[in-house]
């Protein structure tokens, strides 16, 4: 079954067996077309003594720390293939990942997002409200991770407005100009975690205003949350919040990387995080990477089908996560639910959020 086939298939719709044998295939024969055309992996996979048959799993897979995209340019097709060189979110002097892209595999992880957002949102485009800045897109010093984010959530928006000025600052002319434009109509809101509690909610109560959303519009955020846990902000008091500065009560977190764009996991209504058919997660121990059990804490790998044009189908990531279960999540969506649980000890600041934060605070 190809990515066109699945995608006839709704996102959440494979049962355990059904997922593993489409992941099956597709991660070998990623495996095999990554082995063939990039040096790099093919040693990785000669360093392993990797034999790759009918019978390899996603578990089986030699996986690539996360970290390597920052030390190595990984491709897997000619260098003219390459249309986007995309870069991931990283403090002040750290090296950075460089993701090579081509159109192919640009295609399909608009496609893939677009799939599994639309399950959440429906068909149709929605007025929709950046809580960023325009210069995120614009200035080519910013642009990355975040403002790729950015521009490929504005697929499913129209009458698009950015709620932060070009100082980063609350434009309330601007957000309360969009909610008159919208009342009564569906709307839609993005932006980075980290970013909307600094500058949206927390400039609502300085300014001590209140929007009113009516309950009718669905927020998607995502990015680290390292610097709102040292401010005792959890995901529950984030809702609660967001509720009371703007009567938004639809608010979906989602984790992706910058390396496996197009294959997020967003929080369900229950608050767990779901891959989707095109994507799976994987917990190994710290120790010596042994598969862990649902219930298990331990470091987060990452499989996708959709990385063609670089080696990015099975990812370790250094973020610790625990399984909760499989096919029974009680929101109906079928495949394994799970919790981020932070960063690994030691690890460095990531997020777009968090690196944002970092920067910010640095000024």
């Amino acid at each position: 079954m190809n990515i066109d086939e699945l995608l006839q298939i709704p996102p959440y719709g494979l049962s355990k067996s059904e997922k593993q044998a489409i992941l099956g295939q597709h991660l070998r024969e990623l495996t095999a077309h990554h082995r063939d055309n990039c040096t790099e992996y093919q040693s990785i996979l000669k360093a392993f003594e990797y034999k790759l048959n009918e019978t390899n799993n996603a578990e089986s897979i030699p996986f690539i720390p996360v970290r390597l995209f920052k030390e190595y340019y990984l491709r897997s097709v000619p260098d003219e293939s390459i249309s986007v060189k995309m870069t991931s979110s990283g403090t002040t002097g750290q090296k950075k990942s460089v993701v090579a892209i081509d159109a192919e595999t640009s295609k399909n992880q608009k496609k893939v997002l677009a799939h599994i957002v639309g399950s959440y949102i429906g068909n149709e485009r929605l007025p929709l409200l950046i809580l960023d800045s325009r210069m995120a897109v614009k200035d080519k010093k910013l642009f990355g991770a975040r403002g790729a984010g950015i521009l490929g959530f504005s697929i499913f928006g129209r009458n698009i407005q950015y709620a932060l000025d070009d100082e980063m600052k609350l434009n309330m002319e601007a957000v309360n100009e969009f909610l008159e434009k919208h009342r009564g109509t569906k709307k839609l809101l993005f932006g980075y975690t980290f970013m909307i509690w600094e500058h949206f909610c927390e400039s609502l109560r300085e300014k001590g205003s209140r929007l009113d959303f009516e309950r009718d519009a669905m927020l998607f955020h995502v990015g680290g949350w390292k610097k709102l846990a040292d401010r005792a902000v959890d995901n529950e008091i984030y809702k609660k919040e967001l509720l009371e500065v703007c009567n938004i009560d639809e608010v979906y977190n989602y984790y992706g990387m910058a390396e496996q764009l197009g294959s997020i996991f967003v929080e369900c209504e229950c608050g767990y995080m779901h891959p989707s058919n095109f994507s799976d997660i994987i917990i190994r121990n710290p120790e010596d990477f042994i598969v862990q059990k649902n219930g298990e804490k331990g470091l987060i790998e990452l499989v996708s089908v959709l990385p063609k044009s670089y080696p990015g189908h099975a990812i370790l990531t250094e973020d610790e996560g625990i399984v909760c279960g499989e096919d029974d999540c009680k929101c109906g969506r079928k495949g394994k639910y799970f919790k981020i649980l932070g960063r690994v000890k030691n690890a460095e600041l990531r997020g777009c959020s968090d690196t944002y934060a970092d920067r910010y605070e640095r000024i």
